[in-house]
């Protein structure tokens, strides 16, 4: 049985604030509340004021505020003595840098975080520290490092009761079964996820399982049900002000109308995704969001030098970023159109979309 969803980021004064709170109305409240804090000497409540104001401004693209503010969030901790704030400062300057696309700095503040959590007796902090970590392993494409932390951590959360890191958790492993090819399993456990984060009132975690669902369908052929999970899943992270979120949910239409053959909104789409992505300076957004503009172009005529030259660009990004399977994702493009690197090849027979 699972309990309302709740943010264990919004601590003190702010700990009212849901999950579903508008990050404008969120990271005024926490402006204002820091600003109140300051004046009566910081602390720990400028600690967690801080804390809201770097998630709010993370989650809106806002990038360098958010960076200023997990530091100034850690500052305030240490010198209040309080270990707990200091990890969830450094588990917040740690998904920054996961966002930002620095994947190897992302590893060093997460566990950095869960050791502060545990010296400080933060049992949930130390828990999204881990999960954190998990994630990261995970984009990385390291599964067979992460696989069995996830596991154990959705043990842990299934016997709290703890909807929303239950949700978490089945997506991660979701992504990984859809990433190695068990559709069957990826769709069951993102729908599960959707229903247990639908019936905790967790809107961004329902976003995240639609669209896991829509992705598994639309690579079944499923184009129009995809489609339309994708416009529920958008229209809640408008509501939410899910920036990112938003932009990934864009990129998946993308590769849902590509895989369609439909290459001139599969175009429209990743564009705009690029766009969003060069805003908010999310870099592996970026790449993955040109590797599907590269790919719907050609398939359009774009000359084959021109998308040769395209894939090795992507290939230097998205390896620099530290995907481990970057090499394998360009290699599977450049055989999809028929491209060797540096000019035009021979067509090839293995079709699998790239996410």
């Amino acid at each position: 049985m699972y309990g309302k969803a709740f943010a264990p980021e919004y601590q003190g004064s702010l700990g009212e604030l849901s999950v579903n709170t508008s990050l404008e109305e969120v990271l005024e409240k926490a402006l204002e509340e820091r600003r109140r804090a300051d004046a009566g000497g910081g602390g720990a409540a400028s600690a967690h004021a801080g804390l809201a104001v770097a998630e709010a401004s993370r989650r809106l693209g806002r990038v360098e505020e958010a960076e200023q503010a997990w530091k100034d969030s850690y500052r305030a901790a240490r010198g209040a003595g309080d270990q707990g704030a200091m990890a969830w400062a450094v588990w917040s300057g740690g998904t920054l840098a996961r966002q930002r696309g620095a994947l190897p700095l992302a590893r060093r503040r997460l566990a950095l975080a869960a050791e502060l959590a545990e010296r400080g007796g933060d049992v949930v902090a130390r828990g999204y520290s881990l999960a954190g970590l998990a994630e990261t392993g995970r984009i990385q494409g390291d599964y067979p490092a992460v696989a069995a932390l996830h596991e154990k951590l959705l043990a842990e959360a299934r016997r709290r009761g703890e909807a929303r890191h239950t949700v978490w958790a089945l997506e991660g492993i979701a992504q990984m079964h859809r990433g190695t090819g068990s559709f069957d399993t990826a769709l069951a456990l993102f729908e599960e996820a959707a229903g247990i984060a639908g019936a905790a009132g967790d809107d961004r975690g329902r976003a995240w399982a639609l669209r896991g669902i829509a992705d598994v369908r639309s690579a079944r052929g499923e184009t129009d049900p995809a489609l339309a999970l994708l416009s529920e899943a958008e229209r809640i992270c408008r509501e939410i002000q899910l920036v990112s979120a938003l932009a990934y949910n864009l990129k998946m239409r993308g590769n849902v109308l590509y895989r369609a053959g439909r290459y001139p909104e599969a175009e429209e789409c990743y564009t705009e995704a690029l766009r969003e992505f060069r805003a908010m300076d999310e870099p592996r957004g970026k790449a993955l969001s040109g590797l599907g503009l590269t790919k719907a172009r050609a398939r359009q005529g774009r000359a084959a030098g021109r998308t040769a030259a395209d894939l090795d660009e992507l290939e230097v990004a998205l390896v620099g970023i530290g995907l481990q399977h970057a090499r394998a994702m360009i290699e599977r493009a450049r055989a999809e159109l028929g491209i060797v690197s540096g000019g035009p090849g021979t067509s090839a027979a293995d079709t699998a979309p790239v996410r």
